[in-house]
């Protein structure tokens, strides 16, 4: 990637580690459905007129059932069942588990495009299934049914993430970032609205929710979509989905730093065993690279 694209990278992985800092503050006080509504209404008015500032109007009326579709897979889906998780479940041990999405997307490439399916990827979907198992069960918080249910409902999100990925690359081919960034956001506005009427705020709404809430809205889900999309329109989905190592980095650092949340010992182990599954699924070549690596050393040498 390019200095320019690899910034983009990281900014999106900054950003949306910082989703489940705001996610956790705001969804136990607006409840999942409001907190989701909110988030993508915010989000395509703010994308929607920063289109027509620059006169880059999407056409939104064509592609509607596109549009519904991937609003409900890469948003309104997972983003309500993130949201539910985080009334139980720490930032840090949300970010960590959405890491799975690659894993996900395998076997849904192994289902729906038939790709094969290698011994290789198949140890990486043990090992990640075990560090999940690890993840919660050596958590900070009590092993509960209310616990595991929420666990199961965060990594249900990655499995919705992993339909919304496969979808794109088939629909969305030469769509602009900022036309799909927009359709997604009104297509899950929509999805999500008969939802959403029934639940209003059983809690005092503060000035620290109205801000979190501005967060998620404009900087985790507008502009880190259209970094989302520009990156997958310029390196692809594989370099694109990288931002998965780095997210629960940043996600487990903004819950330590803001929410005093604790880190253990059987959470790191279980994220380093989820990232060596993701390690194992993406096949990356390690090997090799230390080997050109070496061989380009002594080159030097010589």
């Amino acid at each position: 990637m390019k200095p320019k694209e690899l910034f983009a990278l990281f900014i999106l992985a900054v950003i949306w580690g910082a989703s489940f800092l705001f996610i956790r503050i705001v969804s136990p006080v607006l409840g999942p459905f409001l907190t989701v509504e909110l988030r993508v209404v915010i989000a395509f008015f703010a994308l929607y007129f920063y289109s027509l500032s620059i006169k880059k109007a999407p056409v939104l009326r064509e592609y509607w059932k596109q549009y519904l579709i991937i609003g409900a897979l890469n948003a309104a889906i997972p983003f309500t069942l993130i949201a539910a998780a985080a009334l139980n479940l720490n930032a840090s041990i949300t970010s960590i588990l959405n890491s799975l999405t690659p894993l996900f997307a395998v076997l849904v490439a192994w289902g729906w495009l038939k790709e094969k399916l290698t011994i290789k990827k198949c140890i990486g979907i043990l090992l990640g299934s075990i560090g999940v198992i690890i993840l919660v069960g050596w958590s900070p918080l009590p092993l509960t049914k209310t616990v595991i249910l929420s666990a199961l409902l965060s990594v249900s999100a990655t499995i919705s993430y992993a339909f919304a990925g496969t979808y794109a690359k088939k629909v969305f081919a030469g769509f602009s970032p900022l036309s799909v960034s927009i359709g997604q956001q009104l297509g899950a506005a929509l999805v999500l609205l008969p939802f959403s009427l029934f639940f209003l705020p059983q809690k005092p709404v503060t000035s620290v929710v109205v801000l979190s809430m501005i967060g998620l809205s404009i900087f985790c889900t507008a502009i880190a979509y259209l970094l989302y999309y520009y990156l997958l329109a310029n390196v692809g989905p594989t370099k694109t989905l990288s931002v998965t190592f780095l997210v629960p980095i940043f996600g487990t650092l903004w819950g330590v730093i803001f929410l005093k949340e604790t880190i253990t010992q059987g959470m790191l182990v279980g994220f380093a065993v989820i990232l060596l599954s993701i390690l194992l699924i993406s096949e990356i070549p390690l090997p090799s690279i230390i080997t050109k690596q070496k061989q380009k050393i002594r080159e030097r040498s010589i």
